[in-house]
Order: structure tokens, then sequence, then C-alpha cells
């Protein structure tokens, strides 16, 4: 393929959204991106929700943005695609208006939903042993967690009946972006898989209704169910007047981000494993089969890729856990540093800069920290045990803990627990020997080797690990208008830019630590529950 094609990818993710545009001929290339951000509303009761219309107009303001910066013409544009955060709920009506704002992944007030539906009789990890095993039969997963959608729908249908009554559609988050942008309700796969309602068997694959119906669900709330790589239609002429695109550029189903970082990273064979540090994070090793591991919250959800499962084990609070740092620990040498280095570039310059200033100066701390330890859970846990009630501490501070060991702590808490995540894993499936790591934590090699430390493996990182989301989108734009003929030549394309080696003498202390990291949840559990729990 010689010939340059010109596609938009829009990586939603759970702070802001980043609209690329990329070139795509015998390889693919970013040509610019513009990011804005928008709100995460925490409500005391668990809650945690995002105003759809938020999502809309930062899509908007971006791509006008880029398009102007660039200079592209609209019209050369051949398709946009979604990589996008997961697990959200979006309810609207039937002209497809949000009747209340989006309920976040994050979102875990729905502990009274999950207890009825699932917590009674014999019982398996909490869940009922018949529901549990009609579900895995069924869906290949089940809806054990707070967090899983299903409960959130079920919270709305008790809580907020009037408006629940009004209901059209259940969407996620790029479904109703790709509403607002075609007037089609649909769901790819991978979203469908991950309401947990969707029947993996081969030859049924659709919503299952015996699931539907064991839990509650409306189905004719469900929207059709179509592929990654599907062009689902055309923008309106009201999206492209609001967006700045071209009336009828090509539209496709996209990815969650758990589907297309991997994609992205070129981690798309069998037993390839990448780990991605963003705001959340997680542990993924492609597979071809179903796969649960219902004692460590562990299950293989269906892909982008026909045929292809990630085994994903996932952490709530990753890189989320260095911006608290940021913002409610280093905010006094933050401002010395603005004070001295004034930064005149884009606000993702801006926190990338401040990742770089803070990663330079935890170099002055010994690995280990001297016996200090993070637990990076600030918003509950998934993986490998759920609990809406754990928190994140600092453990055995003494006199000599100083500010740069509680910033390190924080960072080496996080690869504590990836690699917890990749141990867990590996109990059901052999885990690549060595790891494709991505993400904004992997812009930094001083935490590419921490990890590399920690879970003795060699880490390697690609270009632009940030946008990884973004490039998976567009390949899937790629293989949708046949210029890329296979999932199979992506890897092809994006190869690694650095590899990191474990240092043997860091890696012994971390494994002390690990494994008193290990043991702070199970001694702590009951009195997380009893400070945190309504």
């Amino acid at each position: 393929m010689t010939d340059t094609v010109r596609v938009l990818a829009y990586d939603v993710g759970t702070t802001g959204i980043k609209s690329c545009l990329f070139a795509i001929g015998d390889e693919i290339t970013l040509i610019d991106s513009e990011m804005a951000g928008y709100d995460l509303y925490i409500l005391e009761n668990g809650g945690a929700e995002q105003d759809p219309q938020e999502w809309w107009e930062a899509m908007c303001t971006t791509t006008r943005k880029l398009l102007a910066r660039t200079g592209i013409d609209p019209r050369s544009i051949a398709g946009i695609s979604f990589c996008s955060q997961m697990q959200g709920l979006v309810l609207v009506d039937e002209e497809g208006r949000p009747l209340r704002r989006a309920m976040s992944y994050m979102d875990q007030r729905a502990v009274e939903e999950l207890r009825e539906g699932m917590a009674h009789g014999l019982q398996v990890a909490g869940v009922n042993v018949f529901k549990l095993l009609k579900s895995i039969r069924e869906t290949g997963a089940v809806a054990a967690s707070v967090k899983d959608p299903v409960w959130k729908y079920k919270w709305v249908q008790k809580n907020e009946p009037e408006l629940f009554s009004r209901v059209h559609k259940w969407l996620d988050v790029k479904e109703y972006l790709i509403h607002r942008c075609t007037g089609r309700f649909i769901m790819t796969r991978d979203s469908a898989f991950a309401t947990l309602l969707y029947n993996i068997r081969e030859g049924r694959q659709g919503w299952s209704r015996a699931i539907c119906r064991m839990i509650g669900v409306n189905m004719a709330h469900l929207p059709e169910i179509i592929d990654s790589t599907a062009r689902v239609g055309e923008i309106t002429p009201a999206a492209a007047e609001e967006l700045g695109l071209a009336p009828e550029t090509a539209v496709f189903g996209g990815g969650g981000d758990a589907s297309l970082i991997g994609v992205g990273a070129g981690a798309v064979d069998l037993g390839d494993t990448h780990i991605y540090m963003g705001t959340s994070g997680w542990v993924s090793t492609v597979v071809d089969r179903s796969i649960v591991d219902a004692t460590s919250m562990i299950a293989a959800i269906v892909g982008a890729q026909p045929g292809r499962f990630n085994y994903f084990a996932e952490m709530e609070t990753a890189g989320k856990c260095f911006e608290w740092v940021k913002d409610h620990l280093a905010l006094d040498e933050i401002g010395i540093y603005l004070q001295k280095q004034p930064i005149h570039e884009s606000k993702e310059a801006v926190y990338r800069s401040l990742y770089d200033y803070m990663t330079e100066v935890i170099k002055e701390a010994a690995p280990g920290c001297d016996g200090v330890i993070f637990t990076p859970w600030l918003h509950g846990n998934r993986c490998p045990f759920e609990d809406p009630y754990a928190r994140g501490m600092f453990f055995n501070i003494s006199l000599e803990t100083g500010k740069t060991e509680l910033i390190r702590a924080v960072l080496e808490g996080v690869c504590y627990h990836l690699r917890w995540m990749l141990e867990s894993q590996e109990k059901k499936v052999k885990c690549s020997p060595v790891v494709r790591f991505v993400g904004g934590g992997a812009l930094a090699d001083t935490t590419c080797q921490m990890l590399a430390d920690v879970i003795g493996r060699d880490v390697e990182t690609v270009d632009n690990p940030q946008n990884v989301g973004a490039v998976g989108a567009a390949a899937l734009v790629a293989v949708g208008l046949g210029l890329i003929p296979s999932f199979a030549e992506i890897k092809k394309l994006i190869p690694a830019s650095k590899r990191f080696t474990p240092n043997p003498e860091n890696k012994a202390v971390y494994d002390r630590n690990y494994e008193v990291f290990k043991k702070l949840y199970r001694s702590n559990r009951k009195s997380f529950a009893l400070l945190n729990s309504p």
C-alpha cells in the first residue's frame, strides 16, 4: 500500500478526549492531535458520573482546532473511529438525548442491587453458584462487581423509576458519540460483552435472553450489535456542521480502550501481554478462548479481533494515583518548578513536563523507599480482589521518610499491584516473557525500569505510548476500508522503540516489599469496610 489515507481517531478517556489525525500508508503515522478535558463528578454515595454533552462538546472543539491548525481539507478524511473508556451507562430517549448524566465505570453505588441480584443462597466468591455457572456458560464472565454496568442499570430502575420508564436505549460512551454522529443506536461486540449480557457461544453470539431474564433487563433497551471494523454509517449534516467535518464522512464502530490499546501497542498475537498505566491500569494477554478466574476477578473479554479474547485484569486507579500525589503532596515543589521553568505549550505538554519532573526527582530516593509502601486503591479495587471499600495508604513511614520517598512509593505501589495481577493471570495462562508497556506511565524511563525490576521481565515501549488507543482505532478504520488486510499486519507497523531489562539488585528489594504489599489488604480488609461502607 503506497497511497496515503487520512483518518481521525478519537481517544475518549476518563478525564478528556484526544482527537488524533493519522496518515495511513505503509505505516500509521500521527500527523497531529488536540486534547480537551471534561469533568468527572464524584458523589458522596459512591457515584461517579459524567455529562455526555461535555464529551460531545470536547469532540467538536478538538476536531475544529485540529483541522484549523493542520489546514487539512475535511473532505480528505476517509473515516473516523473511536477508542473509549468502557462500562459506562448512558440511558437515552428515542431521540438519543441522555435522560441523566452517564454513570462512569468507576460508579460503585449499586451495592444493594448486586447483593439482591447475585449474593444469596449457596455462593462461590460471593456469587450465587447457580447464577455464576449460568453466567459463565452464556457470557464467559459474571456480573460480580458493584461497578459492572448492569447493576448501574438496576440502580436507576430502582431509584429513579420515572426516569427509567422513558429509557429507549442503553449505550456506552463511544456508542453515544456514534449516535450523535450518525443517528444510529449500536454497540460494538466488545462493548456488548462489557455489559456481561452478551452470549459468546459460537453460532449464538448476540444478547443473551437467559441472562437478561435472570437479572431483569428489558431487551428492548439493548441496541444492535456490530463488528468493531464495521462501517456504522456517515456523519449527518447537523453533526458535520458542529464538528467541522464533511457530511457523509464514514464512521466506523471502533472499540473500547481495553480492546484497542493492546492493538495499538502491537500486542496482537496469541500470548502477547501488554501492561497499561493510564488513569486506570491493567494487564492483558491475548488468548483464543473464554477463560474465567472468579476467585481473582479475571476474565477473557471479547476483543476487536475476530476469534480473539483479551484475558484482562484491571485496577481502578493507576496513573490516577500519580495525579493525586501531584495535586496533594507535591504542589509546593511543582510551584517552584513552574516559576523557574515557564511552559508555553499545550495543557498536555504541561502535564507531561510535570510528570517528567516528578519522575526525575524520585531518582534521588532508593528503590524500595527504605521500606515505605503505598497501596494504590484510591477508589476501591477489582482484581485480584473485588472491594469497593479498599483505600490507599502509606505504610512504614519513619522520621527519615521524606516527600521524595513518598512520591516514589506511589509509583512503586502501582507496579506492585500490576505484578500481583500479572501473577494472578499466570495461574490460568502463560504471559509473554517480554511485556509491552503503554499509556502515560510509559513516557518516563524511570517508570519503565521500575516496572521491569518489579515484575522481573523485560519491558518494551513504543513511540508515543500515550496514543496507542487512538492508533488502534485508526487501524480499525484501515481494516474497515480494506487498506490493511488483517490485524496480524498491525504488529509489523508498531516496532518497539526501547527495552528495559530487570536490575537484579533492585528486584531483590522489590520482592521483599511486594510480599508485605500483598498482606496489607488482608490485614486491613475489615478496617476498610468499617471506615468506608455506608
